[in-house]
């Protein structure tokens, strides 16, 4: 099977090839006989026919650092027709534009497979999906109210204050149990952000890791630990952290098979979610989840080769 791999990404210039999930999966494509192009989301356009097209490159991409890839002439791709399979790998934030783009991939759901469904990518930003699974979450408000925040942190103590809609390990803070600064930090997320945040207790296991798991199609695919580097409480590679070998818990592998059938069912092909102290799940990634180049590095996996087998069986 040859397929047609649009990947809607951020520029390939710009990546790092040795930890990138996008540029592995364009990888094992490519190892697979599949075309690629690339475009960014902003080439997106909706004609008057409702055709949905994007100006894309075909590139080729090597394991070269400095000369990672090669890109052809653009040329404008209906996305419907000439495509077989779109991956959604833009990063985050999830915002107005990262919304639209999810509406309009949605219009060539009949006829282009979509990773992952943007519809329940729309529905499932990181923060807020979990929700659905607060049996197994620490403590968690999610507000824009000072006061509640202060009620909550008094009967919690010390606690974590994040953007709804952050990402990376972005603007995430830690309140000591003193309430030292709360009303001051609010004030900057109320000035920053529209939207509520969310306030969880703080978790002291957070010292041993953050777990992040891979799930394919709802089967796990392996996971890897990330340390917080010196001076940092965030685990998140993108902050400092660091990652290590680790297996799961028997309360991580309760977790992943509450999830598991639901992101099946919702066309969630490629999800990583976090598990802090071997048993509180504190987000569903499902926008541009990464992880596999350092899980396959640890474990001698296969990943990105487990998400085109999900993919081909889907198309």
């Amino acid at each position: 099977m040859t397929l047609r791999v649009a990947v809607q990404m951020d520029p390939l210039h710009s990546i790092n090839i040795n930890g990138d999930s996008s540029f592995a999966l364009m990888l094992a494509a490519q190892a697979r006989g599949h075309e690629l192009y690339h475009y960014d989301v902003g080439a997106l356009s909706l004609d008057e026919n409702d055709r949905l097209t994007a100006m894309a490159v075909p590139v080729t991409v090597q394991h070269v650092p400095g000369d990672h890839y090669k890109a052809g002439e653009a040329r404008r791709l209906d996305l419907g027709r000439d495509i077989d399979v779109v991956l959604m790998r833009q990063d985050p934030p999830f915002h107005m534009g990262y919304i639209t783009a999810t509406h309009l991939l949605e219009r060539i759901e009949t006829e282009t497979l979509v990773v992952n469904n943007p519809r329940s990518v729309r529905n499932a930003p990181e923060k807020v999906m979990v929700l659905d699974y607060r049996r197994f979450m620490p403590p968690t408000l999610v507000t824009r109210s000072v006061e509640e925040v202060r009620a909550f942190q008094k009967q919690h103590g010390a606690v974590v204050v994040k953007p709804i809609h952050g990402n990376g390990g972005k603007a995430i803070f830690r309140v000591s149990e003193e309430g030292e600064n709360l009303g001051a930090l609010l004030e900057v997320f109320n000035q920053t952000w529209p939207e509520p945040h969310m306030v969880q207790a703080f978790l002291p296991e957070v010292s041993e890791g953050d777990k992040r798991i891979v799930l394919v199609d709802g089967e796990v695919a392996g996971a890897i630990n990330r340390k917080p580097g010196e001076g940092e409480f965030r685990s998140n590679l993108a902050v400092g952290g660091y990652a290590e070998k680790t297996a799961l818990t028997a309360d991580e592998q309760e977790i992943c098979a509450a999830l598991g059938p639901e992101l099946k069912r919702l066309g969630l092909i490629f999800v990583g979610i976090d598990v802090i102290g071997g048993k509180w799940l504190t987000e569903i990634n499902v926008t541009s989840p990464t992880g596999i180049v350092a899980i396959d590095r640890f474990n001698g996996t296969d990943t990105a080769g487990m998400i085109w087998d999900a993919i081909e069986g889907r198309v």
